[in-house]
């Protein structure tokens, strides 16, 4: 098969990056399962949004200081000041984010915020982004998408990617040729017994990395959710008690019905109270309140959590809920740098799979989907850029008057006016 680019995955940051791609380039998509089983429409609290000016400086703190102050600054600079533009895109594509009484754009806080940042809808606000996001892209006429579809390796030669092998529904075995490859492959939940990913999101991008030499970063930056609901019988995923219900005022309990910590501290450090908690106790999980939200926004913010723990037996407005820390999500992963590029030429990393340095040692809450999109979009870009140089005379003159012996120096030369063409 051949195509222009391929993005391996359909979450939020590989949908966002087909529709920023020139219209014009034919694209290929796949993806393990069905389209609608990314970790991103799982997201339930929300996506951050630098408010104004007067926000920056809180809101950039409040990140490094949930990544332990070892998060690049630039990058951390980079998603905040891109947040308005994504969040432009994203209600342009249709997502509905809640509005106060007036109409205007409605803020909630999770963990370690300063302040209420976050734009959500419901408790599904990954689902409401990524389904127009899907629905956006399955309407482009340049897109293919083949669910079902499994990536087994890339192909490479002298550090440069020129495709990838996959395994596709019916269990034939095809190699891709391509210009580009873009691994938007998530994280790596499937591995871990209790995890609040879905099952098949296994680390193939980081598999892929590692077999060819592809530079990694902070691998072992695992980050644990300290509230999942807690079933002694559970087979499937963790079900996700939102990072925004204690934002909006529950409370966590000890098995004495007594508040034994901070609910707002970062997740790393809240996960240890509950687990110090759990032993001193002798206990499986600690409770979780939900009834200082109250009747009108419990309904209105946490509806399918709601739903969810009736379904197991408790009512959260008449009775704490049992909770438990799980595995959720990835800081580390591919080394890329600012336009999301790894360590091999042609080969891109974005989303969860990818390590950009803005989270650090633990990821400041919501703001995953945000740094998902922008650096999918800035990858995007640098890749249009490309193709434009491709067209462009002076790039022809330039090379018509050097006098080039072997294509690595040409194309290093070629590199850098793409690089520099980018950041002017």
């Amino acid at each position: 098969m051949k195509t222009d680019i391929c993005i391996v995955g359909c979450g939020c940051s590989g949908l966002y990056a087909a529709l920023q791609l020139p219209k014009n380039k034919k694209i290929l998509m796949i993806t393990k399962s069905d389209a609608e089983s990314s970790d991103s429409f799982l997201a339930q609290g929300g996506i951050c949004i630098l408010k104004n000016e007067a926000d920056y400086q809180s809101y950039f703190k409040d990140t490094m200081k949930a990544g332990h102050y070892e998060n690049d600054p630039e990058s951390v600079e980079i998603m905040i000041r891109s947040s308005q533009d994504v969040i432009h895109d994203l209600i342009k594509y249709g997502t509905d984010f809640h509005k106060d009484k007036d109409g205007k754009l409605d803020y909630t806080r999770e963990g370690a915020h300063s302040h209420a940042r976050i734009l959500f809808h419901e408790d599904e606000t990954g689902k409401e982004i990524t389904k127009h996001l899907l629905e956006k892209v399955r309407a482009l006429p340049n897109v293919t998408l083949l669910e079902y579809t499994t990536m087994l390796d890339i192909v490479e030669a002298n550090n440069t990617c020129y495709g990838i092998i996959m395994r596709k529904a019916d269990g034939t075995i095809e190699t891709v040729s391509c210009d580009y490859v873009l691994l938007a492959t998530g994280g790596v939940g499937g591995v871990y017994r209790h995890s609040t990913n879905f099952r098949h999101l296994t680390g193939d991008g980081i598999a892929v990395a590692i077999r060819h030499h592809i530079t990694l970063k902070n691998i072992n930056y695992v980050q644990i959710h300290p509230t999942t609901f807690y079933s002694p019988n559970e087979k499937d995923r963790s079900f996700l008690i939102s990072e925004s219900v204690r934002g909006e005022g529950a409370l966590l309990y000890d098995k004495n019905m007594q508040r034994f910590t901070n609910e707002l501290l970062p997740r790393d450090l809240l996960t240890e109270k509950i687990r110090e908690q759990m032993k001193k106790d002798g206990t499986n999980h600690v409770w979780e309140d939900l009834r200082p939200i109250g009747h009108e926004q419990l309904m209105s913010h946490f509806p399918h959590i709601v739903q969810h723990c009736l379904e197991m037996g408790y009512d959260p407005e008449k009775e704490p809920i049992p909770v438990v820390p799980a595995q959720h999500y990835f800081m580390g992963g591919i080394k890329v740098n600012k336009q999301s590029k790894t360590s091999m030429d042609h080969l891109y990393a974005i989303g969860e799979t990818a390590c950009n340095g803005v989270h650090g040692k633990n990821r400041l809450a919501s703001n995953s989907l945000l740094e998902s999109l922008v650096f999918a979009k800035r990858a995007a870009k640098e890749i249009a850029s490309a193709y434009e140089m491709l067209h462009n005379p002076m790039v022809f003159a330039h090379i018509q008057e050097a006098d080039y012996t072997n294509m690595a120096s040409l194309k290093q030369t070629y590199r850098h006016m793409v690089q520099a063409e980018v950041m002017v």
